[in-house]
């Protein structure tokens, strides 16, 4: 009888064997996530009660009213002057970025093993908001840098693609001291093409771990938050960093109830009468530009152009 049967079946399928097995499980994969090179780069400076005053000389004013003398001589009277204040400072007022989680119990309950669906949920979202958070440091309308550069501190590319003379520029801009550019993926790629092209590529240097492209010394990092647009053109920054400095600085207050992070926090919302437990994730940041020579743009970066058998095209 055992003849009769075909002998692919006289043998446990792989099929039917796999129903017995334990698959080994990953963590959800976002590929959303970024290094978010940025937020490590940057000086963060706590505040009190979410407010941090910016007090400014009077530029117009300081050379006019301030009056030194290099070695008086005789019984010349000394000087008196005084270094005039801005009356009316700027304030920059942290915001929140945030979120609800919404998970119903039953999930949580009964699917949590091996992975707990209440922590996964919350990694991934608060993700999400780091990610937003990098945005909001580069693109917000009131203190984010690239809105916020002042009009002389910006310039413009000379010949469409990043050139080593274009970044010169830039330094020329940001001089003291400068820390570090900050540019899309793709305007680093077309910083190297043009590099290459001259004959000079850029060095590398590692950082935290990870290699990165320089010019002059100066580490350029990547963020895909400096976006391209349909026409292929970007910005490349230029910042110098830190209080000491003068510089760019990240403001954030720690010990915000249910911190998990600096300036982050989880807070647990309760359970509706639909059985939805609902968890509130908030990260509070802002940014300050303490003087105007410590950011500077460089615009209209074309970094969209490609070279494929012979023919240019954008993606």
């Amino acid at each position: 009888m055992a003849e009769d049967i075909p002998e692919e079946r006289r043998t446990l399928s792989e099929q039917a064997a796999r129903q017995l097995a334990n698959a080994t499980k990953t963590r959800a994969q976002w590929s959303g996530i970024t290094p978010r090179w940025l937020v490590s780069f940057l000086p963060w400076v706590p505040v009190e009660a979410g407010i941090y005053r910016l007090n400014r000389v009077k530029e117009s004013t300081v050379d006019a009213s301030t009056t030194v003398q290099c070695s008086p001589r005789g019984d010349a009277e000394l000087p008196e002057t005084f270094v005039p204040y801005e009356e009316e400072p700027n304030e920059y007022w942290l915001n929140a970025v945030t979120t609800v989680l919404d998970v119903q119990t039953r999930v949580s309950d009964l699917y949590s093993h091996p992975i707990d669906q209440i922590q996964e949920q919350l990694r991934l979202l608060i993700e999400k908001v780091k990610e937003k958070q990098e945005s909001e440091l580069i693109n917000n309308a009131d203190y984010g840098l690239l809105p916020n550069t002042a009009a002389s501190q910006r310039i413009k590319t000379r010949s469409g693609p990043p050139t080593p003379d274009d970044l010169d520029e830039l330094i020329s801009k940001v001089w003291k001291e400068p820390a570090f550019f900050l540019a899309h993926p793709r305007a680093i790629a077309a910083f190297g093409r043009e590099c290459t092209r001259r004959g000079v590529p850029p060095p590398t240097v590692t950082l935290f771990g990870s290699p990165f492209i320089t010019w002059r010394g100066l580490p350029i990092v990547p963020t895909d938050k400096l976006y391209v647009d349909a026409n292929g053109k970007s910005n490349i920054l230029l910042l110098r960093t830190g209080e000491q400095k003068q510089g760019v600085v990240g403001l954030f207050q720690p010990g915000v109830p249910g911190e998990i992070s600096p300036s982050l926090s989880v807070r647990f919302m309760g359970i509706n009468r639909k059985a939805i437990a609902s968890y509130l994730i908030s990260l509070y940041c802002s940014s300050a530009i303490l003087t105007k020579d410590a950011l500077g743009v460089l615009e209209d970066v074309d970094v969209g152009r490609y070279h494929k058998y012979g023919h240019e095209y954008y993606e």
